[in-house]
């Protein structure tokens, strides 16, 4: 059995309250980089290598990224 298929058995599909965290944890990140138009999502998908993750959220603009050096 390979160390996919382990962890696969080990960990069922993300939890309401796991998901809200996920996605307040993202919020942050995502803020920096656009303009939000509503709450944000996520959607996890199994795959055959593991999971599929997507974060889903509608944005009206997308911010102007300066980069720091």
């Amino acid at each position: 059995m390979n160390v996919n298929k382990i962890i696969r058995l080990e960990r069922e599909n993300l939890s309401p309250t796991e998901k809200a965290l996920f996605c307040e944890d993202f919020k942050r990140v995502i803020d920096e980089h656009f303009e939000r138009d509503g709450e944000l999502g996520v959607d996890v998908t199994e795959t055959e290598d593991g999971f599929s993750v997507c974060v889903i959220f509608g944005a009206r603009r997308i911010k102007s990224l300066k980069r720091v050096i």
